[in-house]
């Protein structure tokens, strides 16, 4: 690692993944150094670029710490690379084609000065690049294990403008207690370096819920999200989408509730299997291979 900063005392750490990211990385990063005078440092993990992203990056924010990849490891074991050498008492996981409001990092502490010990984990509202439809206010899991962002594709009435208790947040920029996922590390990293990407915060937000720790919805802190940076192609998200939801339940369903459920899941997923299995080359080469 490169350029890492020299301050202590950090409140938050930012991780920021990218993956042939010139497009973005300079307007997020330019959103990130505009906050008002934070204890915060910034890691950049790339994931083998091979277009300007990190020429970019270290040409105009010096005091930015890099980690490179020669190759894409997926964005949660890049993420776990960053939070391994984070020194903060809270992580912000950080898509690259995300941009902050000017007031987002002041607001998240405000909120963090008073939080119970109990709160590992807390969710912006994440809004499109159209400030008006809502991208996540983070992660709902429903009694037949399908996971949705809550309020995705709505407009932003204020609906969701009140602090309130949710299940996780969504990764593209979700912020976790420290203490929390030290607690949870698994010897397959704080996120599950397994799914690749897709679902493992989902995973991570279901592992912290069951060691009883919480999320609260904080909507006072805003950003914007441009959308499918990584460019990944679409049966490939597919395909992870299905077999990352699979991971999930097999790591986290209790053995009885699982049981209780096994015929509303065999109904929905039976379909959905075959179907796939018809129509994506992936799941037909590797359904339920643990490394992408």
């Amino acid at each position: 690692m490169e350029n890492s900063l020299k301050s202590a005392g950090l409140d938050i750490s930012i991780v920021i993944v990218t993956c042939n990211s010139e497009k973005f990385i300079k307007p997020c990063l330019n959103s990130v150094f505009e906050q008002a005078g934070e204890r915060i440092e910034i890691i950049l993990v790339d994931n083998g670029s091979v277009d300007k992203t990190i020429a970019i990056a270290r040409e105009n924010f010096s005091s930015v710490a890099f980690i490179k990849n020669t190759i894409n490891l997926g964005a949660a074991e890049a993420r776990n690379q960053g939070i391994g050498v984070a020194r903060g008492k809270w992580v912000l996981a950080l898509d690259c084609d995300i941009v902050l409001e000017d007031s987002f990092l002041s607001n998240i502490l405000n909120e963090i000065k008073i939080l119970p010990d109990t709160v590992g984990m807390l969710q912006p509202k994440v809004l499109n690049f159209d400030k008006k439809t809502i991208y996540s206010c983070g992660i709902y899991l429903s009694w037949q294990r399908r996971f949705y962002d809550i309020g995705s594709k709505k407009h932003d009435l204020g609906q969701f403008d009140k602090l309130q208790k949710i299940l996780g947040p969504c990764s593209a920029a979700g912020l976790y207690r420290r203490k929390m996922l030290d607690e949870l590390k698994e010897d397959t990293g704080y996120f599950d370096r397994r799914f690749f990407f897709l679902v493992e915060d989902v995973d991570l937000a279901w592992r912290a819920q069951r060691r009883d720790w919480k999320c609260l919805l904080v909507p006072d802190a805003v950003c914007y999200h441009h959308g499918n940076s990584s460019r990944l192609n679409a049966k490939i998200r597919q395909f992870l989408s299905f077999r990352n939801r699979y991971f999930m339940i097999r790591k986290n369903e209790n053995a009885l509730c699982y049981l209780a459920k096994i015929i509303p899941f065999f109904l929905y997923d039976l379909p959905r299997f075959c179907y796939l299995i018809l129509t994506n080359r992936y799941l037909r080469k590797h359904p339920f291979r643990d490394v992408v």
